[in-house]
């Protein structure tokens, strides 16, 4: 009897032991959704359902605010259309649909995206609200798209990130339960808990000039996302730095890395 306990609490401290490895296994969030494969397109509906059809746990997204107040997806402040370059914020959506992504989808809407995303089983959301020429026209985005995804219930499976700090005051005024992350890099672990922000998200050279940050920030209680790493050797050293979140434009190869 007293042989058949060990080995049951054996068999329980090994499956405990393997839990708390999963736990502490860092995620992958696909940059711009998983776009580096057939069929998709950076920032494309297909780029979103491709990155939960792989599992990883995010998908990152950018959104600007039309001239006509519509949240619409794109990364760059400006479009190409029939050949000409059109400022994203300084144009109304009839203008915007237009604009065609590489696979040949039409530039989606931020609610066309959510649509999609109600349809994903186990990824989540990396919203990147961009920086506009105006904090109003900031302001009125992170309005928008928070009611939107408050409407949906999805609080709870979408995330903020961004390079301006007016966006992230104005998450955090709004929704101090919002899981926000600051991306410009210059503000130390120390600074971020005091804007309030979750952690810190930002690129790997940052970390390379500054590895201690990595434990700092876990020290506070903040979560650590780097981006973009797509090299092994860059996606080596911020595994060995223990950053909670790689985003990558290579998430099956950062997957493949952070299992072995």
């Amino acid at each position: 009897m007293m042989k058949i306990k060990t080995i049951i609490l054996t068999s329980i401290l090994s499956m405990t032991s393997l839990f708390s490895i999963n736990l502490s296994a860092q995620q992958v969030i696909a940059h711009r959704g998983y776009w580096n494969t057939s069929g998709s397109a950076q920032n494309s509906i297909a780029a979103l359902m491709k990155a939960d059809s792989i599992g990883v746990y995010g998908s990152e997204v950018d959104i600007w605010l039309s001239s006509d107040g519509v949240p619409v997806v794109n990364h760059d402040a400006t479009v190409t259309i029939d050949g000409n370059k059109v400022s994203v914020q300084e144009s109304p959506l009839n203008v915007l649909r237009n604009a065609k992504l590489g696979n040949g989808e039409v530039m989606p809407t931020f609610e066309e995206y959510l649509n999609a995303f109600e349809k994903c089983k186990t990824v989540k959301l990396i919203v990147e609200f961009k920086t506009h020429k105006t904090a109003e026209q900031e302001n009125l985005l992170v309005e928008k798209v928070l009611e939107m995804v408050k409407n949906r219930g999805l609080q709870n499976k979408v995330e903020y990130i961004s390079f301006g700090l007016n966006v992230v005051n104005k998450i955090r005024e709004l929704d101090k339960k919002a899981l926000t992350y600051y991306l410009n890099g210059d503000l130390a672990p120390e600074g971020i808990n005091t804007i309030g922000a979750s952690g810190i998200d930002y690129h790997y050279n940052v970390f390379y000039k500054q590895p201690l940050w990595v434990k700092s920030a876990h020290n506070l209680g903040q979560k650590v996302n780097v981006w973009t790493v797509n090299k092994p050797e860059d996606i080596q050293k911020m595994i060995d730095l223990k950053v909670d979140y790689i985003t990558t434009d290579e998430p099956l190869l950062v997957s493949d890395m952070i299992k072995k």
